[in-house]
Formats: C-alpha cells, sequence, structure tokens
C-alpha cells in the first residue's frame, strides 16, 4: 500500500513538476499581449502597439523574455523602423498590483490548503473502522489489527497528506490557467485530472489487489476530486471580493 501511495504522490508531483513552466509560460503572456499606446520616439507622437507575447512567453521560460513589436499602428509604412518604443511598452507592465489582485494571491492559496485538508480528513474516515477498514485491509492482504498499527504510524498521513496537497495545486492552478472558474469547470478539470492520475496509475503497474480495493480506493479518490473541484471551482471567484471603483 505505501508503494501505491508513493506512486501517486511521484505522479502527481510530475504533473505540477510539468505544469508549473506551462503556468509561468502563460503569466508571461498575458503580460505582454494586448495593445499599448506609446509615444513614438520618431514622431513624438502617440502610437498603438501590441508585442509578441508568444515569442515572449517562449523565451521567458529559459531566461528573460525577447521582446519585439508584433504591430504597430505606424505599420507598415515604418515597419522596418528599431522598435526603440519597446521600454516605453514594457513599462506598462511595471504597474503595482490591484487591490483584488493581492486579495486573489492570498486568499487561493488558503483556500487550497483548506480544501487538501478536508479531503484528507475524508480519507481518514472513509478507511477508518467505522466505514471501509476492515474491507481495505483484507484486499490488500492485511489483518485489522496490522490495518490499525498501519493507521497510527506517521509515514502514510504525511504521503497522503502531500497527495491531496499536490492534487488541490494542481486544480487550482489549471483553474487558473484556463480562467473565469466555476463549480461546474472545476468539477470538469478536477475529474479528468483524477483520470490522467488514474490510468497513469494503472498502466504503471500490475495491481493485484482485486475489485474491492479498487472500490474502496475509486470511490474515495473520485469524491475527493469532486470535493476539490466543487469547492475550487465556486470559492475561487468569490475569494476575490468586489472592488468599487
Amino acid at each position: 500500500m505505501l508503494f501505491l501511495i508513493w506512486a501517486l504522490l511521484f505522479l502527481a508531483a510530475a504533473c505540477l513538476i510539468l505544469f508549473m513552466p506551462a503556468l509561468w509560460g502563460k503569466h508571461i503572456y498575458n503580460n505582454y499581449r494586448g495593445t499599448r499606446t506609446v509615444n513614438c520616439p520618431e514622431t513624438h507622437g502617440p502610437a498603438s502597439v501590441r508585442m509578441n507575447a508568444i515569442r515572449a512567453a517562449f523565451t521567458g521560460l529559459s531566461g528573460k523574455p525577447e521582446v519585439s513589436l508584433a504591430s504597430c499602428s505606424r505599420w507598415p509604412e515604418r515597419a522596418g523602423c528599431d522598435q526603440a518604443c519597446i521600454p516605453e511598452a514594457e513599462r506598462a507592465l511595471l504597474r503595482p498590483p490591484s487591490q483584488a489582485r493581492r486579495l486573489s494571491k492570498n486568499r487561493i492559496p488558503q483556500l487550497t490548503l483548506v480544501v487538501s485538508g478536508v479531503i484528507w480528513l475524508l480519507g481518514v474516515l472513509w478507511h477508518s473502522e467505522y466505514m471501509f477498514r476492515s474491507p481495505w485491509a483484507r484486499a490488500v492482504g492485511l489483518t485489522d489489527q496490522q490495518a490499525h498499527d498501519l493507521a497510527r504510524t506517521w509515514t502514510p498521513h504525511l504521503l497522503t497528506v502531500a497527495a491531496c496537497l499536490l492534487f488541490s495545486s494542481a486544480v487550482a492552478g489549471l483553474l487558473a490557467w484556463i480562467g473565469a472558474p466555476t463549480v461546474w469547470r472545476g468539477i470538469q478539470v478536477s475529474l479528468a485530472l483524477w483520470m490522467v492520475l488514474a490510468g497513469l496509475l494503472l498502466a504503471a503497474g500490475n495491481w493485484n489487489f482485486g475489485r474491492d480495493f479498487l472500490r474502496i480506493e475509486g470511490g474515495y479518490t473520485v469524491l475527493a476530486a469532486l470535493l476539490a473541484g466543487t469547492v475550487l471551482g465556486g470559492m475561487s471567484r468569490s475569494a476575490v471580493p468586489k472592488i468599487s471603483a
């Protein structure tokens, strides 16, 4: 059983490690996209420019983003200019974040921690003697006493806490990537991530625990995924209060 937990933890961590560069690239893309008004160094008059956000995102993954213009209101007549207006266009990225964004950065991680704790407690109850500990123990070849002794050690709990935190963080990150979180979107994202992890686990090894084990663990993990998706999808938007202008 500990090997299964380690495998789940490894796969969740691998997903997060691969996902973080994508999140960073999306963050850079969001910063550089859009049209900005600058003072043209040649005419000293206003000009509307748009930076190459895709190039900035890709190059920013390995260092400082390489910035160039994708379009300008003075093009195509002056398409060969030296793009000396780029520093002014970049300065628009340095404006301080709004209060809503500061609140979002503070509250979303707290919400993720709360969700992780709730689904971990659900797992403790699910695998307790009051619910499925006995059939779970029989499915993995343990006696009730051995399962009880295992539940009193720290290692399984630490591993499951880490797995819950990684899963909740991955769901929150995906919702941040997609944007405009809703309850239904949170459920979709969470279940999709659950199916990917479950498929990888089933394909990674030959599990001989039987159908009872798959029913118990499948029931818990699906319920946990639904809970995480519902809360993170429904509460992520409300975590940022509306602020009047």
